[in-house]
């Protein structure tokens, strides 16, 4: 099992160059944020649960949720275990009757899980120390998506061109980004929903 560090859902947010949507995770002992896209209906999903917002019929992550509960098995953490070739991948860690299965899932799907189970969500280290990125980075300079252990004198001969390729994915959306407001506690925040509602068309 790789080394996992706690980490809780920071904000969902919206990218203003191309409305992609965001879900950006806060490592719980250190001021390190991992972003990671996810579909717009699964940014919903979760966005609804931290908000406790009270729907009419069960949606789908509820319904996982309550097939678990029926089934007499219980989650009992997500992780987000990867990352290759841009994409994430992650488990939902159940218990079944003492037994523990790792079921493998899309993170956005894990962390709509986590919210509703109130359950720890965890990434694996190798995945921080790749893809997470620091408020005190300069995030408008070219490396805008790259923490130090990410930029290519970090990496063996001959991998510089694939990270570069694979940092670009990021760019857009961090150069647009206010790291600072992460910073906030949430009793500073300005009470703005989690989503920021997009820009209407001229």
């Amino acid at each position: 099992m790789p080394r996992m560090i706690e980490v809780v859902i920071d904000s969902v947010r919206v990218s203003l160059t191309n409305q992609q949507r965001i879900v950006i995770l806060r490592e719980v002992d250190a001021e390190r944020y991992l972003p990671i896209w996810i579909g717009p209906y699964e940014a919903e999903a979760i966005t609804i649960a931290l908000q406790d917002i009270e729907v009419a019929r069960p949606q789908t992550h509820d319904l996982m949720k309550n097939m678990l509960t029926a089934l007499n098995a219980r989650l009992v953490r997500v992780e987000v275990v990867s990352l290759k070739d841009d994409v994430f991948y992650g488990n939902l860690v159940v218990d079944v009757d003492g037994k523990i299965l790792e079921i493998d899932s899309r993170p956005s799907d894990a962390l709509a899980m986590a919210v509703r189970a109130h359950v720890p969500i965890l990434a694996s280290r190798d995945v921080m120390d790749a893809a997470g990125i620091l408020p005190e980075q300069d995030m408008q300079s070219h490396d805008v998506s790259a923490p130090a252990s990410r930029k290519p004198e970090a990496k063996k001969s001959g991998e510089e061109e694939e990270s570069t390729d694979r940092l670009g994915v990021y760019e857009d959306f961090l150069q647009n980004i206010d790291l600072d407001s992460l910073k906030k506690p949430p009793e500073e925040d300005s009470g703005e929903p989690p989503i920021e509602p997009e820009e209407p068309n001229p």
